[in-house]
């Protein structure tokens, strides 16, 4: 088993401090740090990226080759943590809890945990387990002096750890699963704009948003509102795994006979998922993403209104101009001449 011991005074001293005891080749590139690592300790990489807001997002994508227990004693940098894993699993722990209490991060939970200065916390990640691990980590006097930061607004139990500002209160929460969670997550990890700082405004605009997912969950969970399911988190990977082929082939002609047959469960728990997850029925969700494809080809491509009509799996373009119409407030026709429409520029 391989002890890794974490003690600087901020992000960027912390994963220092693990390449100087895994190795790897550190690179930044408009403010976004990756540790790339590929040695007999592991393979893979950790990003961080810090905001001048006192947030640092932090990513694992890595597969360590022994047991590891990463020991975080850093009672100058004790920051409320967001985690997130979207695959893999970890376990923690405080320092004055025996073994038998760790605590499992499970995949597609949202955990949230802050610790006292006068202790350490325990991470324990298991060998060749592959871990893609989302951390939206809060510096709390930093945090706070933001302006209309609105934490006065959360309930007791956050409002009283945001306000901590001296770390005296220890605090752990391991939620339940949350897929909405994962497909945010998953777009953060896709941003791949070439302008650095495009990329790094949009990554930021998305770590506000998963700070707020769970921050909401949580405010859920505290007044007992989430709603309830009768479905497996084996169940519910299944449908955002079912959605997520849909949204990359809107134009197969779908049935939810035929969704439930390829997917293996019932319709019922398809409609179940979808709603859960979505929002929307199987089929709201279908025309939902089809309506979304259509907007994305007629502003991003060549095509006619014809042409994207049969694109995305409609055979009548009046039905389609007629639900564009209702979801977006103007005709496809109309839409298209807009965003295509030629631009006068004056020159002087």
């Amino acid at each position: 088993m391989m002890t890794i011991t974490i003690t600087g005074i901020s992000t960027s001293d912390n994963v220092h401090q693990l390449q100087q005891q895994i190795g790897g080749n550190l690179t930044e590139r408009w403010g976004e740090f990756t540790l790339s690592v590929n040695n007999a300790k592991a393979t893979g990489s950790i990003r961080y990226i810090p905001f001048d807001w006192g947030v640092t997002l932090l990513e694992y994508d890595i597969v360590f080759h022994e047991d590891v227990v990463m020991v975080h004693d850093s009672p100058q940098f004790n920051p409320i943590r967001f985690y997130y894993c979207l695959e893999g699993y970890c376990e923690n722990r405080f320092a004055n809890q025996p073994e038998s209490e760790r605590k499992t991060l499970e995949q597609f939970q949202s955990v949230i945990i802050a610790n006292t200065d006068d202790s350490a916390s325990f991470g324990y990640f298991s060998k060749d387990v592959k871990l893609a691990i989302n951390v939206v980590q809060i510096t709390r006097k930093k945090f706070l002096k933001k302006r209309l930061n609105g934490v006065e607004q959360l309930n007791k139990k956050l409002y009283t750890i945001f306000m901590d500002a001296d770390h005296e209160n220890r605090f752990s929460y391991f939620g339940s699963y949350n897929l909405k969670l994962a497909n945010k997550i998953a777009a953060l990890r896709k941003v791949k704009h070439k302008n650095g700082m495009i990329r790094i405004m949009q990554i930021e605009g998305l770590v506000y948003e998963i700070l707020a997912m769970h921050i909401g969950q949580h405010e859920r969970e505290s007044k007992n509102s989430l709603p309830e399911t009768s479905l497996l988190r084996r169940e519910l990977k299944i449908i955002r795994d079912l959605a997520n082929k849909i949204a990359k082939n809107v134009s197969k002609d779908y049935t939810l006979e035929q969704l439930s047959r390829d997917s293996g469960l019932s319709q019922a728990k398809l409609q179940e998922g979808f709603k859960l997850l979505y929002t929307r029925t199987v089929t709201e969700y279908i025309r939902h993403v089809r309506l979304e494809a259509a907007r994305d080809y007629l502003s991003k491509s060549d095509m006619n209104v014809s042409q994207v009509v049969y694109s995305i799996g409609f055979s009548s373009r009046s039905y389609f101009s007629k639900i564009f119409k209702n979801k977006y407030g103007i005709s496809p026709s109309e839409f298209n001449n807009k965003v295509k429409r030629p631009m006068n520029v004056e020159v002087v």
